[in-house]
């Protein structure tokens, strides 16, 4: 279903792209665009039909990023390492020894905790 939703969105978007550059520019920025009349297309009646257009592309641009969203939010996959660290052990991990009391041992603080530590050196003053 995101597939789908994903490629028509993306068709959407290339679509609208396309007629954002179809238009003629009115704005004076940089010298280009909206010259002389040899545009592609020209006209009150083209410059209406571009104008509605490109607000229905946008419309259904806006529709599809929400839903696309929306899906997104629905997956079952677990959004932060730290849920998976907090929850269950994932699946195929090796089950702690019995004899910790269900404490999992061997993760990298339990080895950072078991380091022997340095020996402290007095400073000569």
């Amino acid at each position: 279903m995101a597939t789908v939703v994903l490629v028509i969105h993306l068709m959407i978007a290339a679509g609208l792209v396309a007629l954002v550059l179809l238009q003629r520019s009115e704005g004076g920025a940089l010298g280009i665009g909206g010259g002389g009349g040899g545009g592609f297309m020209t006209g009150r009646g083209t410059a209406n039909l571009l104008t509605r257009a490109t607000a229905a592309l946008a419309a259904a641009f806006f529709l599809t990023s929400i839903t696309l969203t929306i899906l997104a939010k629905q997956s079952n996959a677990p959004t932060s390492i730290l849920d998976r660290v907090q929850g269950a052990p994932p699946a195929g991990a090796p089950a702690a020894p019995s004899g910790d009391k269900g404490k999992a041992k061997g993760g990298i603080l339990d080895k950072l905790n078991g380091a022997p530590k340095a020996p402290v050196v007095p400073r000569s003053q």
